[in-house]
């Protein structure tokens, strides 16, 4: 049997806080894959407007970078792991609340928004932090691989066994047991993080400065300024696309099934990008996956059916691990070269989800000003073909990025990128 583990996962030494982490990670995954995309289906069934969807998302996004500037703070003033646990409590609350509230969520969509991000805030930065002191040399390669392998099985299997789930059930039963079954998983997950061993912190935190630090090292600004065109399309193409699909089927397991083409694809593309495009392949990379990206928008534009949905999931589960390991790549091997990197490095974190959600809020609001203005059937497909545009514009900030491979970095960070479940 050991012969058999080792011919799989190498020949590593694993500890009990690796082990814990990756633990926490896979209930994260889980739980999040499981119900995430369908609470912006339930709330779209309680209200039938677009409006609402936008505000939950708005305030996600809102409460999001302002709690990662708190946990970073707090990140460098006590332990890591308490920080961690206020995340996992919070995504809890979270789900509690949903059930507590039922068919009144959508009167309570800021609420819920808000403490789904802040859950979000706590929990990535610090994971993120652990990833790096939990993990050493020789176990990260085993930690990021397996923490991979759990990320896509959720996000495979939770949409499409939730969908299938809310289908077979009446009302709103369904969404009732799937939003049980996330909370259960993130109660395991709290549990999980008390056999963490503690972890002191020290060093002050010094977040405006590195913020001033674009003034400075131009490679930093480029990517900053990149960030806001990412967050620029995942802020509408996050619930846009998924009531897309529900309008078209009326179904949730048609929903799930969508999710699961795209995570298949995405999946497949995640590993077979990092075996094979090298460094020298990174902006080449990132202008095709961008191009293709913007282009397969206008499928579903041109005709909107359920088989274009599905060829749709499939282009952009292909297109979006062309852009992000590269991307990625780059942009944690600009922070590894910048100023006081390593002591800094928090903070460097810190204001690169700052600069994303800032394009994410900015997406939303043009998205609320068009709606209000216009009506959405006729508005929406023009603030997607703007917005859509974000991922390709990428490359025009990075084209002129120069720095060295620093592999270590680049696996922790694509690998978590997939849990976020945040790109359509």
């Amino acid at each position: 049997m050991n012969k058999k583990m080792n011919a799989i996962l190498g020949d590593v030494e694993v500890n009990r806080d690796l082990i814990l982490l990756l633990t926490i990670g896979g209930l994260y995954a889980l739980g999040i894959f499981l119900s995430n995309t369908f609470v912006n289906i339930y709330l779209w069934k309680q209200s039938g407007e677009y409006l609402a969807i936008a505000l939950y998302n708005l305030s996600i996004y809102i409460m999001q970078p302002l709690t990662f500037i708190l946990a970073g703070r707090w990140a460098k003033r006590m332990d890591r792991v308490i920080v961690l646990r206020l995340g996992v409590i919070f995504l809890s609350l979270f789900f509690l609340t949903v059930l507590i509230v039922g068919e009144q969520a959508a009167t309570y969509k800021l609420l819920l928004g808000s403490v789904l991000g802040i859950g979000y805030g706590f929990y990535w930065l610090a994971f993120n932090v652990l990833t790096f002191e939990i993990t050493e040399p020789e176990t990260r390669d085993f930690f990021n691989g397996f923490l991979g392998l759990l990320q896509s099985f959720g996000g495979m299997v939770g949409p499409i066994l939730a969908g299938f789930i809310i289908s077979r059930m009446t009302e709103n039963t369904g969404y009732t047991i799937i939003f049980s079954i996330s909370l259960t998983l993130f109660i395991c997950a709290v549990i999980s993080s008390f056999f963490l061993k503690r972890r002191s912190a020290k060093g002050n935190f010094s977040f405006r400065r590195i913020i001033h630090e674009r003034k400075r090292d131009h490679n930093w600004k480029r990517i900053l300024t990149a960030h806001i065109f990412q967050g620029l399309r995942e802020g509408t193409f996050l619930f846009v696309i998924s009531i897309w699909v529900f309008i078209t089927t009326q179904s949730e397991f048609a929903l799930g099934t969508f999710n699961l083409v795209y995570s298949g694809f995405a999946f497949l593309f995640y590993y077979l990008v990092t075996r094979f495009v090298k460094p020298r392949m990174r902006k080449t990379s990132i202008f095709v996956g961008g191009l293709t990206l913007y282009l397969s928008l206008f499928l579903i534009l041109i005709k909107l059916s359920y088989p274009t949905l599905l060829i749709y999931a499939a282009i952009i589960g292909v297109a979006y691990p062309i852009i992000y390991v590269p991307y990625l790549s780059l942009t944690y091997d600009v922070i590894g070269k910048a100023w006081h990197a390593a002591e800094m490095r928090i903070e460097y974190i810190v204001v690169r989800e700052l600069y994303l959600n800032l394009g994410r809020v900015i997406s939303i609001s043009i998205f609320l000003l068009g709606v209000s203005l216009f009506s959405p059937e006729i508005i929406i497909p023009y603030i997607l073909m703007i917005v859509g545009i974000g991922h390709f514009v990428i490359y025009f900030f990075i084209k002129d990025v120069r720095f060295t491979l620093n592999t270590e970095e680049e696996s922790v960070f694509v690998k978590n990128k997939l849990a976020d479940n945040d790109n359509r």
